[in-house]
């Protein structure tokens, strides 16, 4: 553990990461049963949170919810989420006594690694958000992702599964597994101007029938049934009700509970509802659940505002068809004219086949104001041949802080920049180092 420690010091010493998973990698080097140790000593639940979009988010909610309501809480709050960074979080939070003083875990873990994880943390809950395709070099399709959460959740059998009966992919995998069981799902329309982009499963899993909807939130997410065998979207267990979107946030009721939020997108009303069944599931505190939302910041990393040279600049990470269709929502939904730059690279981290950037509707651009789009990173003209195919103009950028300079200065003044995995973390230190700089202007 304690080589642990030192290895995370280390690493943010010399610059080299900020130490999400390479001190768990040390500490199993040493003692490979270090993860199942400190676990164990978890004083009353421990929650998994699995799936393809929305872990993170949903992660940092259970813990705030947990932690504003008095408890103490470990949880992988870098989002670092192989077993190394499950490790880490587990590692850095322990004393030094070497015990781990906490009453909840939060544990965030990728879909392919939790065949590995779960029989090390032990889930009181697995909660699984929604299964779309990511990573396709890494993960196939979603079968095989399906698959592997099953396998998982036969290493835990006590475990209370939770899903999102809205996803077919999501029934399915439920369906295949022995695990006490728990849904959650919205059965009215969350917005009627949100495109549903491509779905991944659009055939009844019993019979092989065209599924028919009543209506799509996004994806396949939303209220099916087979027209041949009788199969359909179950009543959820969880569900909300009276949704509005007001004043660019969206408010809900769940279990009575009137929900204020600072939730600007849809699916973050999902993650809110899991996170409530999930709490439910383990039995935990739910006293102050209205006051924990209306003060959690969804924006996670994932959706950071700034301010540069005076103009407003808006930070998404989009990895997957599904979440990229999500911004260009958000995007279409702000009426004010503006640019756009997309940075899309293809490392490991991001998956080296980029061929989903297909599978995204670029088309509702056209509707969207955009006064200009730059494309950048290392498949930057890739997304560039992408958009001319949906007759939308845009130029392929070198440097992206170049980019951002250009257009804060002398563009729109209102900046949106999409980028996947791999830039997220470098494009956040450089808007945070142009937003300082700035400040700095000013005072002087």
């Amino acid at each position: 553990m304690w080589c642990g420690k030192l290895a995370c010091a280390v690493s943010r010493k010399l610059g080299k990461g900020n130490g999400s998973s390479f001190p768990g990698r040390v500490a199993r080097k040493i003692d490979p049963e270090i993860l199942s140790v400190l676990s164990s000593m978890v004083k009353e639940k421990t929650i998994a949170v699995t799936g393809t979009n929305g872990k993170t988010t949903t992660t940092s909610l259970l813990a705030h919810v947990l932690s504003e309501s008095g408890k103490r809480v470990v949880w992988n709050r870098m989002g670092a989420n192989l077993m190394d960074g499950a490790t880490t979080s587990f590692v850095l939070a322990a004393k030094k006594s070497g015990r781990l003083d906490a009453d909840y875990a939060c544990v965030e873990v990728d879909e392919m690694a939790s065949v590995k994880v779960f029989p090390e943390i032990k889930p009181d809950c697995v909660l699984v958000t929604n299964i779309f395709r990511d990573q396709l070099d890494r993960t196939c399709e979603v079968d095989i992702t399906c698959n592997q959460i099953q396998k998982a959740m036969g290493t835990v059998p006590e475990a209370k599964l939770i899903t999102n009966c809205d996803d077919i992919c999501s029934y399915t995998l439920a369906a295949g597994c022995g695990n006490p069981k728990l849904t959650y799902g919205i059965g009215e329309r969350i917005a009627d101007d949100m495109p549903a982009g491509m779905g991944e499963s659009v055939f009844c899993p019993d019979c092989g029938c065209r599924l028919e909807y009543d209506f799509v939130h996004y994806g396949q997410l939303g209220v099916y049934h087979c027209p041949d065998c009788g199969l359909k979207r179950p009543e959820p267990d969880m569900t909300v009700t009276d949704v509005e979107f007001k004043d660019g946030a969206y408010s809900f009721t769940i279990d009575g509970r009137r929900i204020e939020s600072g939730a600007q997108a849809p699916y973050n009303v999902y993650n809110t509802l899991s996170v409530y069944a999930a709490l439910c599931a383990v039995d935990a505190p739910r006293d102050g659940f209205e006051q924990a939302i209306s003060n959690f910041d969804y924006g996670n990393n994932r959706e950071c505002a700034y301010q540069v040279n005076g103009a407003h600049v808006q930070l998404y990470l989009a990895k997957n068809p599904v979440g990229f269709q999500q911004k260009i929502f958000l995007i279409r939904r702000d009426p004010k004219p503006k640019d756009i730059v997309i940075q899309i690279n293809d490392t490991v981290l991001d998956g080296e086949d980029v061929s989903w950037l297909w599978d995204v509707d670029f088309g509702y651009l056209h509707e969207a104001g955009v006064a200009s789009i730059v494309t950048v990173g290392t498949r930057g003209a890739d997304m560039e041949v992408r958009l001319k195919y949906e007759d939308i103009a845009s130029r392929c950028g070198k440097d992206i802080r170049e980019t951002v300079e250009e257009l804060t200065r002398r563009g729109s003044r209102n900046l949106y920049i999409i980028t996947n995995y791999s830039g997220l973390y470098r494009t956040i230190g450089m808007l945070d180092e142009m937003q300082a700089a700035g400040k700095e202007r000013v005072s002087e």
